[in-house]
């Protein structure tokens, strides 16, 4: 029931794609049988967000070359094995000349063979069924944007799987350090690794989110808090890689049996808190006043003593502390300088003589 709820929206559009293309390629274009319509209609609802536009062009330009060279070549030659073989080498060639574009080939190949075998040519010329084609994209484009989903709740959903994975980590390591256990910064960096996939997840649901965004009137207003998201995206990804390479030297350090700084363990579960504090403020379509707070308060704590504790895996540690802070306020909307003023010099001030 989960999953038929989440795909709700595309299953209704889908299905409205269908009849409308089919209907309108029959009572307004007069085709008797356009099955190709409602079949472009959903095709092109299927394509994956975020390149929906580029790939429904796609799609029926693919289709339309698969059909066009279908009907031509198997009205002259007619069917069988080697008529196909021919027939998707021919349209797979002409597509690959127009377009690089996977869909484009696939498609051109996929209608050509159903023309080939299925429907062969009888009274229907290609060219009223590239119409179809065309009609069907269209329709389904069309739908999309009058009956988009919701841009935010992907995005909603994938940045909370981002950020928490993020705090997760510095949580696990702050635990790690804290308890002097190799073992469990071990588990906590096996696991971090495994977090890129959940961020090009992330990137794909606020490309779709900003595609529904353009083409839905109905949504533009999400544009705004999709805005957020965006100029968040690039910082927790770096804040993300960062957190591995402090996970990385963190167990090297616990190896090594190195002193670790008093403060260090707080300040990572600091810096966890603030990335749930962003997680939260993101989801609720506020300005992320608290994380930035809590994140400027992390920089402010990983000064030039706190680097003087530990030795040299335990300084890169804290080091990485620092560049984490910075991101984190990077995707609460601080410019990079805004952000690397919140640390505290590395160096003290030089005496005046």
């Amino acid at each position: 029931m989960r999953r038929l709820m989440r795909t709700g929206v595309p299953i209704v559009q889908c299905a409205i794609a269908a009849g409308l293309a089919w209907a309108l390629a029959t009572t307004v274009i007069g085709h008797p049988q356009p099955f190709f319509a409602p079949i472009a209609a959903v095709v092109s609802l299927g394509v994956s967000l975020g390149q929906r536009l580029r790939r429904s062009a796609e799609l029926v330009v693919g289709v339309s070359v698969g059909i066009g060279v279908g009907d031509v070549l198997i009205s002259v030659i007619g069917t069988g094995w080697w008529q196909i073989a021919l027939v998707v080498a021919l349209a797979m060639s002409t597509a690959v000349l127009l377009d690089s574009g996977v869909v484009i080939v696939l498609q051109a190949a996929s209608s050509s063979v159903l023309v080939a075998t299925l429907l062969p040519p009888a009274t229907a010329g290609g060219l009223t069924r590239m119409i179809d084609a065309a009609v069907g994209g269209a329709v389904g484009l069309v739908v999309a944007a009058l009956l988009p989903a919701n841009p935010l709740a992907v995005a909603h959903r994938n940045g909370r799987v981002v950020l928490g994975a993020l705090a997760d980590a510095l949580r696990g390591i702050a635990g790690a350090v804290a308890r002097l256990d190799a073992g469990m910064a071990s588990d906590v960096l096996a696991k971090a690794r495994k977090s890129q996939d959940s961020v090009e997840e992330f990137r794909s649901a606020l490309e779709a989110g900003r595609e529904i965004a353009r083409i839905a009137p109905i949504r533009w207003r999400r544009r705004g808090e999709l805005e957020r998201y965006e100029s968040a995206a690039t910082p927790i990804d770096r804040a993300l890689r960062n957190t591995r390479v402090l996970a990385r030297r963190a167990l090297a350090a616990l190896r090594d049996s190195e002193p670790v700084p008093r403060r260090l363990p707080g300040l990572l579960e600091e810096l966890a808190g603030a990335v749930v504090l962003l997680r939260d403020e993101l989801a609720s379509g506020v300005d992320p006043q608290q994380a930035r707070d809590a994140a400027r308060a992390v920089a402010k704590g990983s000064t030039v003593e706190l680097l003087g504790e530990g030795d040299f895996s335990m300084q890169v540690v804290v080091m990485q502390v620092r560049s984490i802070a910075v991101d984190l306020l990077q995707a609460t909307g601080l410019s990079r300088t805004e952000a690397i003023a919140a640390l505290p010099p590395l160096h003290p001030p030089e005496r005046k003589s």
